[in-house]
């Protein structure tokens, strides 16, 4: 069988999300995953003080991941990515627990929020490739009851999520409205990033 991928070394994710990399082998790619290891918080007040807006954060947190990792690694390819959930000019962030995920869902109900996903390659410690995508999102009306049973149909998983949902499992039923890519909404552009690394020739198709 032809090779799709073709640098010498499998592509380094700078995350351990299961989500995202699955999404990268769904399509075909080598992939490896390490820990980026950096303080996201610390990263998200140093861009507040700048006045980052969500999109530029989103790509800020993804090439700073992508940065550490290619720092330990120079001569390997690697992808760093995130994603910030954007409502009426809000960022949110992953809910710290069960309560805080049901004031969320509960914020977000009856209405329409965006989710910026950004990607970055690096190599030899530096960025080589950026990219950003959008996708926007309307959750129904939801009352207490509906939010307390996806709760419990969910499970833990939803604390993994800064949208406290997942859209390919029971937070399906949450929602009105979905425009966008389904990678974006996953948190992976994929097709910005599939196009970033025939740009650098990591790809044969």
């Amino acid at each position: 069988m032809p090779a799709l991928w073709t640098h010498s070394d499998k592509l380094l994710l700078a995350s351990t999300s299961a989500t995202r990399l699955g999404l990268l082998v769904s399509a075909g790619l080598s992939v490896e995953t390490q820990n980026s290891g950096i303080d996201e918080r610390a990263v998200e007040e140093a861009a507040a003080h700048e006045g980052l807006d969500p999109v530029s954060l989103a790509g800020r947190l993804a090439a700073e991941k992508a940065l550490a990792v290619s720092r330990r690694h120079p001569d390997r390819v690697v992808l760093g990515a995130d994603q910030v959930l954007e409502c009426d000019g809000e960022v949110f962030h992953k809910p710290a627990d069960h309560a805080a995920a049901r004031a969320q869902l509960m914020r977000l109900a009856g209405r329409e929020h965006s989710l910026h996903s950004a990607g970055a390659l690096a190599i030899g410690g530096q960025a080589v490739e950026r990219f950003s995508d959008t996708a926007h999102l309307t959750l129904r009306p939801l009352t207490d009851q509906a939010v307390d049973l996806y709760l419990d149909l969910a499970g833990p998983d939803v604390l993994k999520s800064v949208g406290v949902y997942q859209l390919e499992g029971f937070g399906i039923h949450l929602f009105e409205t979905v425009e966008g890519d389904h990678s974006t909404i996953l948190g992976l552009p994929l097709l910005p990033l599939l196009a970033a690394l025939r740009r650098l020739g990591c790809l044969a198709l």
